[in-house]
């Protein structure tokens, strides 16, 4: 397996992650290793949003809830 393994300045890594304090303004190693290739990752289908095509919600919907059902959420 192939790898990258590097020491830089810190400061490098500014651009990338949020380094924690400990590790600002010093040198670090970083290391690269393949996870996967990148041809294995199988794509994402596309999707369909099958909300946009739904029905009209009724009014009923929108009135407010029966005290018994407020104080069962305990609101």
């Amino acid at each position: 397996m192939s790898y990258l393994r590097k020491t830089v300045a810190s400061s490098v890594l500014d651009s990338i992650f949020d380094l924690p304090p400990t590790l600002r303004n010093t040198k670090v190693e970083i290391i690269i290793l393949p996870v996967v290739p990148v041809e294995a990752v199988p794509a994402k289908p596309d999707r369909k949003f099958d909300f946009v095509n739904a029905p009209p919600l009724p009014e009923s919907f929108f009135e407010p809830l029966p005290e018994e059902e407020l104080q069962a959420w305990g609101l």
